[in-house]
């Protein structure tokens, strides 16, 4: 798979760009509606992809490599159904042939974030939420 194709597996949904938090003891992920300071809430897009690690040190990019050894990606998450074998949603772009079906089919994270500039590490706790790990249809 090219480059171009690999990329083109995004469906804009953006759950990915969530600040997720770990419980040290246990391991478990919980997800926040906390946005990555660079995503755009409106767009569901970075505001600077190609140099979001010089702004976001800890940003994961997502390559056929660091995607099998991630238990984090969203269910919905096209790299992940790739990886299970899985089929893409009716709503992903390369599906639909509309880049807007990922938000009106309510996945993507347009208009259900905060950002994080200027939150205190400590208040993510309070942004928990569940949505972007749950099936379409299981709940808000």
């Amino acid at each position: 798979m090219s480059q171009s194709e690999w990329e083109s597996l995004c469906d804009g949904c953006a759950r990915c760009c969530l600040n997720k938090l770990e419980d040290w003891d246990t391991g478990q992920i919980v997800w926040t509606n906390v946005a990555c300071t660079l995503l755009d809430g409106q767009t569901c897009r970075c505001k600077d992809y190609e140099n979001r690690a010089a702004t976001v040190p800890d940003c994961i990019q997502l390559t056929p490599d660091t995607v099998r050894g991630l238990t984090w990606l969203p269910p919905t998450c096209a790299y992940r159904l790739v990886r299970e074998n899985r089929d893409l949603y009716w709503w992903h772009p390369l599906v639909s042939g509309d880049p807007n079906t990922v938000h009106q089919a309510g996945i993507s994270v347009r208009g259900r974030t905060v950002s994080e500039d200027g939150m205190a590490l400590e208040d993510f706790e309070h942004h928990v939420v569940s949505w972007p790990g749950e099936e379409p249809g299981a709940g808000t």
